[in-house]
């Protein structure tokens, strides 16, 4: 995936676990972040939350992926702070458009707080 993202132009950042993801957030907000439910020190859910209150990241956006596709589990990824949600395995087009539409939005909605 970073592959792919990085031929599209995008500079990617991956990290192995949550811990590292919070540092790197800590040290620059990115543009976007995309994380699994399941990490490998944790629950990807209850990271997004914690994310989201630690580190005044209340607008950063949030893509989910994950291998469960339980209403449940969407419903939790949304409650935690995810702006979109995508089943694995994915057609990258798909990912590609998620990705596009919340970057855009993001920037409208600073512009438009900007005015």
């Amino acid at each position: 995936m970073s592959f792919r993202l990085e031929l599209l132009g995008f500079n990617v950042t991956a990290v192995e676990d949550g811990g590292q993801a919070a540092a790197e957030i800590s040290r620059s907000i990115p543009d976007l972040v995309i994380v699994d439910t399941v990490l490998r020190d944790g629950d990807g859910l209850e990271w997004i939350a914690r994310i989201r209150t630690e580190h005044a990241a209340d607008r950063l956006p949030i893509i989910i992926f994950s291998l469960d596709p339980s209403l449940e589990t969407v419903e939790r990824a949304y409650h935690a702070g995810a702006q979109d949600y995508l089943i694995t395995p994915f057609d990258p087009t798909v990912m590609e458009e998620k990705i596009e539409t919340l970057l855009l939005s993001q920037k409208t909605s600073v512009k438009a707080k900007a005015k």
